[in-house]
């Protein structure tokens, strides 16, 4: 129901737009986020978004690089991100959750991540 693509091998200080494709229910009722996972790390809250009404929230380290995006029409979620840094590097998951609670425990779909490369 949630399907994440737009990863890929990039430098530091490039661009990557991820998107997350919602299909066999409506989100707009939900709270929709990005996550990413590092290896050997827990994963973490990135950015996340409500639907409707477009309030948006970020992790410090990526507050002004990314931006998490709807587009309602074609049920997309989007995170622009730029200025990337090694540090970056991870999978990205999209998830939706009925709780403004942006922890892994919280949410109620996932999709697949998409891998997120950034050199040095």
């Amino acid at each position: 129901q949630l399907q994440a693509s737009g990863g890929g091998l990039v430098q530091a200080g490039d661009s990557l737009r991820l998107s997350c494709a919602a299909s066999g229910r409506t989100f707009s009722s939900y709270n929709m986020a990005w996550f990413r996972q590092a290896p050997g790390k827990e994963r973490e809250f990135v950015a996340g978004i409500k639907w409707s009404g477009g309030s948006t929230y970020y992790q410090g380290s990526v507050k002004g690089r990314f931006t998490i995006s709807t587009d309602n029409v074609k049920n997309m979620l989007y995170l622009q991100m730029n200025s990337l840094k090694p540090e970056d590097t991870a999978v990205y998951y999209c998830a939706a959750s009925v709780a403004t609670v942006w922890h892994p425990s919280y949410m109620d779909y996932w999709g697949k991540g998409t891998q997120v490369t950034v050199s040095s």
